[in-house]
């Protein structure tokens, strides 16, 4: 009785545990948001217009703040900000926001143009308007010089003038920047009109109406510059008009509908800007309901997908997901160790948690974005991140030695780390490029070629193994590198399928978009390379002239080439694949790929070879 107890626990283990890590993922929406005066998150879950994508205000204060500041969120007396509420003061109380550290200023040198002497990383925009000329200036003669030549000055100069030029375009999208209140403007605006009419049209005008014609004309020079500084359109049309003739605040004063009249949204967001700055949250809220009444009525379907993006942008997916890769690798290295069958559950029961959360985030983008999963390289992370996952996770349940899940955590970790930095950038449901337009062969080419990159990262990891128990482990069991080698080869196997049949689907892309099937471009070399990489693994190993080892090291060869095939390209600066140069990203894949030299080197050496060294010298 005492020993069937025992076979059962484990499995208790195993499903308290992955509840209680899926739980933890989704603590995020479980946990209440604090309190404020204003309704911040109402306002966060309106949408805009932006980057040619609709979103919510709180997916543009996130990404907007993560550009300019790195994160996501602004530490500030204590408590922590959310973007949200950056923006609000960005957009209606700059006084206040001017004062906020919220530019990252990492080179020394730009920080000595600017006359910052102390050791923080973030300063404030009040202490870089004296030299904000100069910045532009000096931002100007770096852009003439070719991204790959560029000087370490040179590059940062040219973000921080980039970080600035969102900011002040933030700052002027709902109202001039300085003007005390938005509300009274539109109404002398309103006024103003009909007097400057009967001048325009000859009738008889007093001195009151030649000085209407004079406001007017300051008023519409302010609505002009509001119309091309504006950061994003927050005033969607009506239900009978376009789904994208969305409008900025200055659009909408110059060229109001003939037959509505003024944007329903003018009012409220000039009312919402002076309750804002008035701190008076009663008429704020009542505005922000009216508002968003109106938009949930004329385009319902627009204010449900704000909703759905805010409680993604909540969710995190991916930076739980991260935490549990992590704890599952942990818990892997606890069940080598121990051999106790509590710690394999538990390993076991974080992976397939991390999985799901991975799973659940993908799923979702899906979802959003309409496309599928790959449609930039930040997608492609965390797709290929799950590829090797979801493999790891398929193939221990035939191989139950522990290996496919370090391998998969392994890599599902260092994708989305991947994707976190390059999230950085800005939007990561950004538009589709042209070329790439076409949700059949992003379906079927794109997402066909990632599975292979990603399985041949998971070959890679396992090799990786491989060559850490060779040199680590004193007594090596035969039957589990038996089984790992076993798991490799069929990896790799997958692998060839997957890379081969992708690359063919590009190439007929390529043909009805471009009118040739292949043209030697450096992503379409990569991608050759990884089908040629492993066809000769699997030929190498029937022909005999490779075995274990051979097959071991030349799987984490194969890291090398998709590294390069992936990230490679995109520091060439050439070629229609080619999406700009990374300057720190080269520095890491130089980094990785001269790791994987490092194990390849180890993994051809005798088997822990420094007590072979050792021995010879007491001999």
């Amino acid at each position: 009785m005492k020993k069937k107890t025992a076979r059962k626990n484990p499995r208790v283990l195993f499903w308290g545990i992955f509840a209680a890590a899926v739980l933890a993922a989704a603590a995020p929406l479980l946990i209440p948001a604090p309190k404020e005066a204003f309704p911040v998150a109402a306002f966060g879950r309106l949408p805009v217009l932006e980057g040619g994508r609709v979103k919510p205000l709180d997916t543009f204060a996130r990404n907007s703040l993560l550009i300019i500041r790195g994160t996501q969120t602004l530490p500030l007396k204590g408590r922590t900000v959310p973007a949200v509420k950056w923006l609000m003061d960005a957009m209606w109380r700059p006084e206040a926001a001017d004062t906020q550290p919220v530019f990252l200023i990492d080179d020394p040198d730009v920080r000595g143009l600017l006359g910052l002497t102390d050791k923080a990383r973030r300063f404030a925009y009040w202490q870089i308007e004296p030299k904000r000329d100069e910045i532009h200036t000096q931002a100007q003669h770096a852009a003439m010089v070719k991204s790959a030549e560029r000087s370490r000055f040179q590059s940062a100069v040219i973000t921080l003038d980039s970080r600035l030029n969102l900011y002040e375009q933030i700052k002027n999208t709902l109202m001039i920047s300085g003007d005390g209140d938005p509300a009274a403007d539109m109404a002398v605006f309103a006024q103003v009109v009909p007097a400057a009419l009967r001048v325009v049209h000859g009738g008889k005008a007093t001195a009151k109406d030649r000085q209407a014609v004079k406001v007017l004309s300051q008023l519409l020079e302010r609505y002009r510059f509001l119309a091309q500084a504006a950061a994003f359109r927050p005033l969607p049309p009506p239900a009978d008009r376009p789904a994208d003739a969305w409008t900025s605040i200055g659009e909408a004063m110059l060229k109001p509908s003939a037959k509505d009249g003024p944007h329903p949204g003018l009012a409220d967001y000039a009312l919402m800007g002076r309750a804002y700055r008035g701190s008076d949250p009663a008429a704020f809220t009542e505005a922000l309901t009216r508002f968003s009444q109106w938009a949930e009525q004329e385009r319902p379907g627009m204010m449900s997908h704000a909703r759905a993006e805010v409680l993604f942008n909540s969710a995190q997916p991916f930076v739980s997901g991260m935490a549990l890769y992590v704890a599952a690798l942990l818990a892997v290295f606890a069940w080598w160790g121990t051999r106790r069958p509590e710690a394999e559950a538990a390993a076991k029961a974080l992976f397939g948690a991390a999985v799901l959360v991975h799973t659940v985030g993908l799923a979702a983008r899906i979802a959003l974005q309409g496309r599928p999963p790959v449609t930039n390289l930040y997608s492609s992370a965390v797709f290929v991140g799950w590829v090797s996952a979801a493999l790891g996770l398929v193939a221990e349940r035939a191989h139950r030695k522990g290996f496919a899940i370090a391998g998969g955590a392994l890599l599902g970790f260092c994708t989305l780390v991947i994707a976190q930095h390059l999230s950085a950038s800005g939007d990561t449901m950004e538009m589709m490029r042209a070329v790439l337009d076409s949700n059949f062969w992003l379906a079927t080419h794109v997402v066909t070629v990632t599975i292979g990159y990603g399985s041949t990262f998971l070959g890679a990891a396992l090799g990786v193994a491989w060559v850490g128990r060779k040199h680590l482990v004193k007594d090596p069991d035969p039957e589990m590198t038996k089984a790992l080698v076993s798991l490799t080869y069929g990896v790799i196997c997958f692998s060839l399928l997957f890379s081969f049949v992708g690359t063919t689907l590009g190439g007929i892309w390529a043909d009805q978009s471009w009118g040739r099937f292949w043209g030697w471009d450096p992503k379409e070399n990569g991608a050759l390379l990884i089908v040629l990489w492993n066809a000769s693994i699997l030929h190498a190993r029937w022909a005999g002239y490779i075995r274990e080892r051979g097959l071991m090291v030349m799987a984490v060869g194969g890291g090398i080439v998709t590294s390069l095939s992936w990230f490679g390209v995109n520091m060439l600066g050439i070629g229609l694949h080619s999406y700009g140069f990374m300057a720190q990203a080269f520095y890491w894949l130089a980094a990785f790929i001269f790791s994987q030299l490092l194990l390849i080197w180890l993994g051809l050496l005798p088997a822990r070879f420094w007590e072979i060294e050792d021995e010879e010298e007491e001999a």
